[in-house]
């Protein structure tokens, strides 16, 4: 499927936004708030992503200012038709919150006041569900644990889990809100398993819109697959078995950042681990007049004749040309979650990427990530999980009900 399939949703969540960021912001007309507050960029509020559609939002529009990633497990005596009556109400409720109307059940009020703000809701799905449901037999092959990678320090209670959650709004209580009566709507038939939280930038904090920045200060998402580019839906997007064909597969990590250790290198030093500028991502292959979309060039050269994108940079060693043409769609949040008991911060970076096979995608690049690069001194990853994301659901229908009913 080609660019047009994507456009009409992506320029409805952020018409002009990066991949890593929105661009958009308001209120939405006849609703005012008790008290007023900062005035909010135009159109914040009143900005919607719709639910239905032959893919899942939350995959190609640009990322939200904050999002919650949760995964549940099925209850003990959950079966086939506990899953598919939990889908069929996430679904609806999921649909009711995108176009800012309370949910059916256990509305709290919490986002009364507020419009949908590009809200997303995107669900996915983890290989132990289909034992558990009985679906044995229609568990993709690509859908198998990912392997054991050099330096993880994986914790099983934050990752995997049977349902996955990825919530994305551009205001924190409508996130939230969303998140909760999920939650709720799901006791009897699914239990918690792990929720993370995470935050990227505010629409209207920049000038213009422009790719994100991590923890570590780096512009992040530069060399993200593009919608328009004509292979992009063959990165991204599954074509089989039948059931997913037009979905995808997200890989979520928690990755943890050492930032004292960062921010106590010097900036030239900074960026020859990562291969760009600080200041605007330009690569350190381009030149003074280079900017943060000029090539990447891996053979270029300084004055004394060294490469001037070192071995071990992470520009070098993550390039789909270093791996074989892999590539995903990554869309990053960075998380903070207060202080380890050593005093250092725990914050860094929920990387969740969606590409059409992961074998052929996140496992090569990672791999080589681990082994090569040097930013990898400066990161511990912490979490780990795999989800089939079906493709989206038709007004009327819901998310899965190919698997289930197909």
């Amino acid at each position: 499927m080609g660019a047009q399939g994507f456009s009409r949703r992506a320029l409805l969540g952020g018409a002009g936004a990066g991949l890593a960021v929105g661009a958009i912001g308001g209120a939405v007309g006849g609703r005012a708030a008790a008290s007023p507050g900062p005035a909010a960029a135009p159109g914040t509020g009143a900005a919607a992503v719709p639910f239905h559609g032959p893919r899942q939002a939350g995959i190609v529009e640009p990322a939200q200012a904050r999002v919650h990633l949760a995964a549940f497990d099925l209850a003990p005596a959950a079966g086939r038709e506990q899953l598919r009556t939990l889908l069929r109400i996430w679904s609806a409720t999921a649909a009711r919150l995108t176009r800012g109307e309370p949910a059916d059940g256990h509305e709290n009020q919490i986002a009364l006041d507020a419009g949908p703000c590009s809200l997303t809701v995107t669900f996915g799905f983890g290989a132990a569900l289909f034992d558990k449901a009985g679906l044995a037999d229609r568990r993709p092959e690509a859908l198998v644990p990912l392997p054991a990678f050099p330096g993880d320090a994986l914790d099983p209670a934050r990752g995997d889990g049977d349902l996955w959650l990825q919530i994305g709004a551009d205001d924190a209580l409508v996130a939230f809100h969303a998140l909760r009566v999920l939650q709720r709507q799901a006791a009897g038939l699914a239990v918690p398993r792990w929720q993370m939280a995470g935050f990227g930038r505010t629409p209207g904090a920049t000038a213009r819109p422009t790719t994100g920045r991590n923890l570590m200060g780096q512009v992040d998402g530069t060399n993200n697959p593009k919608p328009d580019d004509p292979d992009f839906a063959a990165k991204v997007f599954a074509t089989g078995p039948a059931w997913l064909a037009g979905g995808s597969y997200a890989v979520v990590r928690r990755i943890r950042m050492l930032l004292d250790d960062w921010e106590n290198q010097p900036t030239d030093r900074q960026e020859r681990v990562i291969g760009r500028r600080k200041t605007d991502g330009a690569p350190l292959s381009g030149g003074p007049g280079a900017g943060e979309t000029t090539p990447v060039d891996l053979t270029a050269t300084g004055p004394d004749g060294t490469l001037a994108i070192a071995p071990d940079a992470h520009v070098r060693v993550a390039a789909p040309a270093s791996n074989g043409g892999a590539a995903m769609l990554r869309r990053g949040f960075s998380y903070q979650d207060g202080l380890l008991a050593d005093g250092s911060p725990d914050a860094g970076l929920l990387f969740v990427a969606f590409q059409a096979d992961p074998a052929r995608g996140f496992v090569p690049v990672q791999r080589r990530l681990a082994r090569g690069d040097g930013l990898s001194r400066f990161l511990r990853h912490e979490a780990s999980g795999l989800y089939a994301v079906p493709p989206g659901a038709p007004e009327g229908g819901y998310v899965g009900q190919q698997l289930l009913e197909g």
